[in-house]
Protein backbone atom coordinates (compact mmCIF):
# COMPACT_ATOMS: atom_id res chain seq x y z
CA UNK A 1 0.00 0.00 0.00
CA UNK A 2 1.42 3.36 -1.06
CA UNK A 3 1.90 6.04 1.54
CA UNK A 4 0.03 9.31 1.41
CA UNK A 5 2.13 12.36 0.62
CA UNK A 6 2.01 15.69 2.40
CA UNK A 7 3.70 19.00 1.75
CA UNK A 8 4.19 21.43 4.61
CA UNK A 9 5.31 25.02 4.20
CA UNK A 10 7.29 25.81 7.35
CA UNK A 11 7.14 29.20 9.03
CA UNK A 12 7.34 30.76 12.50
CA UNK A 13 3.68 30.78 13.44
CA UNK A 14 1.46 29.70 10.50
CA UNK A 15 2.06 26.39 8.71
CA UNK A 16 0.31 25.53 5.44
CA UNK A 17 -0.34 21.84 4.71
CA UNK A 18 -1.45 20.04 1.55
CA UNK A 19 -1.90 16.27 1.43
CA UNK A 20 -2.87 13.71 -1.20
CA UNK A 21 -3.42 9.96 -1.11
CA UNK A 22 -1.82 7.47 -3.52
CA UNK A 23 -4.63 8.08 -6.04
CA UNK A 24 -4.08 11.84 -6.05
CA UNK A 25 -7.16 12.69 -4.01
CA UNK A 26 -6.79 15.70 -1.73
CA UNK A 27 -6.73 14.85 1.98
CA UNK A 28 -6.01 18.22 3.52
CA UNK A 29 -5.47 21.75 2.29
CA UNK A 30 -5.34 24.33 5.03
CA UNK A 31 -3.19 26.56 7.24
CA UNK A 32 -2.76 25.79 10.95
CA UNK A 33 -0.92 27.37 13.86
CA UNK A 34 2.43 26.17 15.12
CA UNK A 35 0.95 24.62 18.26
CA UNK A 36 -1.29 22.31 16.19
CA UNK A 37 1.34 20.90 13.81
CA UNK A 38 2.37 17.86 15.83
CA UNK A 39 -1.19 17.19 16.97
CA UNK A 40 -2.39 17.21 13.37
CA UNK A 41 0.26 14.78 12.15
CA UNK A 42 -0.11 12.57 15.23
CA UNK A 43 -3.64 11.77 14.01
CA UNK A 44 -2.50 10.96 10.47
CA UNK A 45 -1.34 7.45 9.42
CA UNK A 46 2.36 7.12 8.54
CA UNK A 47 3.05 9.22 5.46
CA UNK A 48 5.77 10.90 3.43
CA UNK A 49 6.05 14.54 4.46
CA UNK A 50 7.99 16.97 2.29
CA UNK A 51 9.38 20.32 3.40
CA UNK A 52 11.80 22.93 2.13
CA UNK A 53 15.21 23.25 3.72
CA UNK A 54 15.29 26.10 6.23
CA UNK A 55 16.49 26.90 9.74
CA UNK A 56 13.94 24.71 11.50
CA UNK A 57 13.47 21.94 8.92
CA UNK A 58 15.75 19.43 10.68
CA UNK A 59 13.96 19.98 13.98
CA UNK A 60 10.55 19.35 12.44
CA UNK A 61 11.87 16.35 10.54
CA UNK A 62 13.10 14.77 13.78
CA UNK A 63 9.78 15.44 15.50
CA UNK A 64 7.76 13.97 12.62
CA UNK A 65 10.02 10.91 12.55
CA UNK A 66 9.10 10.26 16.18
CA UNK A 67 5.45 10.15 15.07
CA UNK A 68 6.22 7.40 12.56
CA UNK A 69 6.29 9.54 9.42
CA UNK A 70 8.97 9.73 6.71
CA UNK A 71 10.00 13.39 6.41
CA UNK A 72 12.01 14.53 3.42
CA UNK A 73 13.84 17.85 3.19
CA UNK A 74 14.45 19.43 -0.21
CA UNK A 75 16.24 22.52 -1.42
CA UNK A 76 13.83 25.30 -2.38
CA UNK A 77 15.11 25.31 -5.97
CA UNK A 78 13.58 21.85 -6.50
CA UNK A 79 10.17 23.07 -5.34
CA UNK A 80 9.81 26.34 -7.27
CA UNK A 81 9.24 24.73 -10.75
CA UNK A 82 6.13 22.94 -9.45
CA UNK A 83 4.41 26.01 -8.04
CA UNK A 84 1.32 27.07 -9.96
CA UNK A 85 -0.57 30.30 -9.51
CA UNK A 86 0.49 33.07 -7.20
CA UNK A 87 3.26 32.78 -4.64
CA UNK A 88 1.56 32.06 -1.32
CA UNK A 89 1.94 29.55 1.50
CA UNK A 90 -0.78 27.13 0.41
CA UNK A 91 0.48 27.06 -3.17
CA UNK A 92 3.98 26.43 -1.80
CA UNK A 93 2.62 23.49 0.19
CA UNK A 94 1.06 22.04 -2.97
CA UNK A 95 4.35 22.47 -4.86
CA UNK A 96 6.25 20.75 -2.05
CA UNK A 97 3.77 17.86 -2.14
CA UNK A 98 4.27 17.45 -5.90
CA UNK A 99 8.06 17.80 -5.75
CA UNK A 100 8.59 15.27 -2.95
CA UNK A 101 6.56 12.67 -4.88
CA UNK A 102 9.01 12.71 -7.78
CA UNK A 103 11.70 10.01 -7.47
CA UNK A 104 14.31 12.24 -9.11
CA UNK A 105 14.07 14.93 -6.42
CA UNK A 106 17.18 15.04 -4.26
CA UNK A 107 16.59 15.16 -0.54
CA UNK A 108 18.79 16.32 2.31
CA UNK A 109 19.86 13.90 5.01
CA UNK A 110 18.26 14.81 8.33
CA UNK A 111 20.79 15.99 10.88
CA UNK A 112 20.72 14.94 14.52
CA UNK A 113 20.58 17.50 17.31
CA UNK A 114 24.25 16.77 18.12
CA UNK A 115 25.28 17.43 14.53
CA UNK A 116 23.46 20.74 14.54
CA UNK A 117 25.10 21.67 17.84
CA UNK A 118 28.56 21.13 16.35
CA UNK A 119 27.66 23.22 13.32
CA UNK A 120 26.46 25.99 15.65
CA UNK A 121 29.92 25.92 17.20
CA UNK A 122 31.40 26.40 13.74
CA UNK A 123 29.04 29.24 12.90
CA UNK A 124 29.84 31.04 16.16
CA UNK A 125 33.58 30.76 15.54
CA UNK A 126 33.21 31.90 11.93
CA UNK A 127 31.26 34.96 13.07
CA UNK A 128 33.86 35.86 15.67
CA UNK A 129 36.72 35.44 13.19
CA UNK A 130 34.95 37.79 10.77
CA UNK A 131 34.32 40.25 13.59
CA UNK A 132 37.99 40.12 14.61
CA UNK A 133 39.14 40.74 11.05
CA UNK A 134 36.83 43.74 10.75
CA UNK A 135 37.98 45.10 14.09
CA UNK A 136 41.64 44.82 13.14
CA UNK A 137 41.01 46.63 9.86
CA UNK A 138 39.14 49.34 11.73
CA UNK A 139 41.95 49.85 14.24
CA UNK A 140 44.50 49.91 11.41
CA UNK A 141 42.51 52.70 9.74
CA UNK A 142 42.18 54.60 13.04
CA UNK A 143 45.93 54.59 13.55
CA UNK A 144 46.53 55.64 9.96
CA UNK A 145 44.33 58.71 10.54
CA UNK A 146 47.05 60.01 12.89
CA UNK A 147 50.03 58.99 10.80
CA UNK A 148 50.71 55.70 12.55
CA UNK A 149 51.20 52.99 9.92
CA UNK A 150 50.70 49.53 11.43
CA UNK A 151 52.70 46.54 10.15
CA UNK A 152 51.17 43.92 7.86
CA UNK A 153 49.69 40.80 9.46
CA UNK A 154 47.31 40.12 12.34
CA UNK A 155 49.90 39.19 14.94
CA UNK A 156 52.16 42.10 14.08
CA UNK A 157 49.24 44.52 14.33
CA UNK A 158 48.16 43.09 17.69
CA UNK A 159 51.66 43.75 19.01
CA UNK A 160 51.73 47.24 17.53
CA UNK A 161 48.48 48.44 19.12
CA UNK A 162 49.66 48.49 22.78
CA UNK A 163 52.96 50.01 21.65
CA UNK A 164 51.07 52.85 19.96
CA UNK A 165 48.87 53.34 23.03
CA UNK A 166 51.89 53.54 25.34
CA UNK A 167 53.85 55.91 23.09
CA UNK A 168 53.31 59.39 24.57
CA UNK A 169 55.10 61.12 21.68
CA UNK A 170 52.98 59.94 18.75
CA UNK A 171 50.52 62.87 19.11
CA UNK A 172 47.55 60.51 19.44
CA UNK A 173 44.67 62.47 21.08
CA UNK A 174 43.45 61.20 24.43
CA UNK A 175 39.95 60.47 23.09
CA UNK A 176 41.31 58.46 20.18
CA UNK A 177 43.67 56.65 22.54
CA UNK A 178 40.72 55.67 24.74
CA UNK A 179 38.66 54.43 21.78
CA UNK A 180 41.53 52.35 20.40
CA UNK A 181 42.16 50.95 23.89
CA UNK A 182 38.52 49.81 24.06
CA UNK A 183 38.89 48.19 20.64
CA UNK A 184 42.03 46.42 21.82
CA UNK A 185 40.24 45.07 24.89
CA UNK A 186 37.45 43.76 22.67
CA UNK A 187 40.07 42.21 20.40
CA UNK A 188 41.55 40.30 23.33
CA UNK A 189 38.07 39.06 24.25
CA UNK A 190 37.50 37.82 20.70
CA UNK A 191 40.87 36.08 20.69
CA UNK A 192 39.97 34.27 23.90
CA UNK A 193 36.58 33.20 22.55
CA UNK A 194 38.10 31.86 19.33
CA UNK A 195 40.76 30.00 21.32
CA UNK A 196 38.07 28.46 23.52
CA UNK A 197 36.18 27.33 20.41
CA UNK A 198 39.30 25.71 18.99
CA UNK A 199 39.80 23.86 22.27
CA UNK A 200 36.23 22.57 21.87
CA UNK A 201 37.10 21.28 18.40
CA UNK A 202 40.09 19.43 19.82
CA UNK A 203 37.88 17.91 22.49
CA UNK A 204 35.33 16.78 19.89
CA UNK A 205 38.07 15.19 17.79
CA UNK A 206 39.41 13.28 20.79
CA UNK A 207 35.99 11.66 21.19
CA UNK A 208 35.37 10.86 17.52
CA UNK A 209 37.05 7.93 15.79
CA UNK A 210 35.93 9.14 12.36
CA UNK A 211 37.34 12.62 12.95
CA UNK A 212 40.71 11.18 13.96
CA UNK A 213 40.65 9.00 10.86
CA UNK A 214 40.09 11.76 8.33
CA UNK A 215 42.59 14.04 10.05
CA UNK A 216 45.30 11.74 8.67
CA UNK A 217 44.54 13.21 5.24
CA UNK A 218 46.92 16.03 4.31
CA UNK A 219 45.35 19.43 4.89
CA UNK A 220 42.59 18.24 7.24
CA UNK A 221 42.65 19.62 10.78
CA UNK A 222 40.23 19.54 13.73
CA UNK A 223 38.01 22.32 12.38
CA UNK A 224 37.57 20.70 8.95
CA UNK A 225 37.18 17.21 10.41
CA UNK A 226 34.42 18.17 12.83
CA UNK A 227 32.63 20.23 10.18
CA UNK A 228 32.61 17.29 7.75
CA UNK A 229 31.35 14.82 10.36
CA UNK A 230 28.61 17.21 11.48
CA UNK A 231 27.55 17.96 7.89
CA UNK A 232 27.45 14.53 6.24
CA UNK A 233 27.81 11.95 9.02
CA UNK A 234 29.09 8.80 7.30
CA UNK A 235 28.25 10.03 3.81
CA UNK A 236 25.45 7.53 3.07
CA UNK A 237 23.57 10.21 1.11
CA UNK A 238 26.24 10.15 -1.63
CA UNK A 239 26.70 7.23 -4.04
CA UNK A 240 30.34 8.00 -4.73
CA UNK A 241 33.10 10.40 -3.84
CA UNK A 242 32.50 12.59 -6.87
CA UNK A 243 28.95 13.21 -5.67
CA UNK A 244 30.34 14.59 -2.42
CA UNK A 245 32.81 16.77 -4.33
CA UNK A 246 29.96 17.99 -6.53
CA UNK A 247 27.85 18.77 -3.45
CA UNK A 248 30.74 20.94 -2.26
CA UNK A 249 30.96 22.71 -5.63
CA UNK A 250 34.45 21.41 -6.35
CA UNK A 251 33.73 19.83 -9.75
CA UNK A 252 33.76 21.64 -13.13
CA UNK A 253 30.57 23.24 -14.36
CA UNK A 254 29.23 21.54 -17.46
CA UNK A 255 27.46 22.78 -20.57
CA UNK A 256 27.48 19.77 -22.86
CA UNK A 257 25.33 19.18 -25.91
CA UNK A 258 25.42 17.07 -29.07
CA UNK A 259 27.72 14.56 -27.44
CA UNK A 260 30.44 17.18 -27.01
CA UNK A 261 31.44 17.73 -23.36
CA UNK A 262 32.20 21.30 -22.34
CA UNK A 263 33.68 21.83 -18.91
CA UNK A 264 34.21 25.18 -17.24
CA UNK A 265 35.20 26.46 -13.81
CA UNK A 266 34.12 24.76 -10.61
CA UNK A 267 30.44 25.21 -9.86
CA UNK A 268 30.88 26.66 -6.33
CA UNK A 269 27.51 25.19 -5.40
CA UNK A 270 26.60 23.55 -2.13
CA UNK A 271 28.27 24.09 1.22
CA UNK A 272 30.50 27.16 0.89
CA UNK A 273 31.88 26.82 4.42
CA UNK A 274 33.13 23.25 3.94
CA UNK A 275 34.50 24.08 0.50
CA UNK A 276 36.44 27.00 1.95
CA UNK A 277 37.94 24.84 4.70
CA UNK A 278 39.06 22.18 2.22
CA UNK A 279 40.57 24.73 -0.15
CA UNK A 280 42.45 26.50 2.66
CA UNK A 281 43.79 23.16 3.88
CA UNK A 282 44.89 22.20 0.37
CA UNK A 283 46.58 25.58 -0.07
CA UNK A 284 48.60 25.03 3.11
CA UNK A 285 49.70 21.59 1.89
CA UNK A 286 50.85 22.84 -1.51
CA UNK A 287 52.58 25.87 -0.02
CA UNK A 288 54.69 23.60 2.20
CA UNK A 289 55.69 20.94 -0.35
CA UNK A 290 59.38 21.87 -0.24
CA UNK A 291 61.58 18.89 -1.09
CA UNK A 292 59.00 16.21 -0.23
CA UNK A 293 59.14 13.20 -2.53
CA UNK A 294 56.11 11.16 -1.50
CA UNK A 295 53.57 10.30 -4.18
CA UNK A 296 51.05 12.98 -3.20
CA UNK A 297 53.69 15.72 -3.09
CA UNK A 298 55.04 14.75 -6.51
CA UNK A 299 51.50 14.77 -7.91
CA UNK A 300 50.90 18.24 -6.47
CA UNK A 301 54.20 19.58 -7.80
CA UNK A 302 53.45 18.24 -11.27
CA UNK A 303 49.99 19.81 -11.16
CA UNK A 304 51.38 23.18 -10.07
CA UNK A 305 53.84 23.14 -12.97
CA UNK A 306 51.17 22.23 -15.52
CA UNK A 307 48.14 24.16 -14.27
CA UNK A 308 49.35 26.71 -11.73
CA UNK A 309 49.10 27.06 -7.95
CA UNK A 310 45.40 27.96 -7.69
CA UNK A 311 44.10 25.18 -9.91
CA UNK A 312 46.33 22.69 -8.12
CA UNK A 313 44.88 23.86 -4.80
CA UNK A 314 41.31 23.26 -5.94
CA UNK A 315 42.27 19.89 -7.45
CA UNK A 316 43.80 18.75 -4.17
CA UNK A 317 40.73 19.96 -2.27
CA UNK A 318 38.50 17.89 -4.58
CA UNK A 319 40.80 14.89 -4.18
CA UNK A 320 40.69 15.22 -0.39
CA UNK A 321 36.88 15.39 -0.50
CA UNK A 322 36.73 12.08 -2.36
CA UNK A 323 39.22 10.47 0.02
CA UNK A 324 37.25 11.66 3.05
CA UNK A 325 34.01 10.26 1.64
CA UNK A 326 35.64 6.89 0.99
CA UNK A 327 37.07 6.72 4.51
CA UNK A 328 33.71 7.51 6.10
CA UNK A 329 31.50 5.48 3.78
CA UNK A 330 33.60 2.31 3.77
CA UNK A 331 34.91 2.69 7.34
CA UNK A 332 38.54 2.28 6.33
CA UNK A 333 41.77 3.86 7.59
CA UNK A 334 43.82 6.25 5.53
CA UNK A 335 47.11 4.82 4.36
CA UNK A 336 49.08 7.29 2.25
CA UNK A 337 51.29 5.80 -0.46
CA UNK A 338 54.88 6.73 0.27
CA UNK A 339 56.24 6.27 -3.22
Amino acid sequence: MSLSIYGIDLAKHSFSIHGEDSAGNMLIHKTITRSKVLTTFANIPPAIIGMEACGASHYWARELTKLGHTPKIMAAKYVAPFRTGAKNDLNDAVAICVAVARPSTRCIKIKSADQQAILLLHRARENWVHERTGLLNQVRAMLAEFGIIAPVGRHALQRAIPEALEDAENQLPDLSRAIIADCYDHLLTLNQRIEDQENCFNMLVSRSHNAKKIMKVAGIGPITATAVIASIGKGEQFDKGRDFAAWLGLVPSQYSTGGKPRLGRITKRGDKYLRTLLVHGARAVIASLGDKTDRLSLWCKSLVERRGFKRATVALAAKNARIIWSLLRHDTDYEPIKS
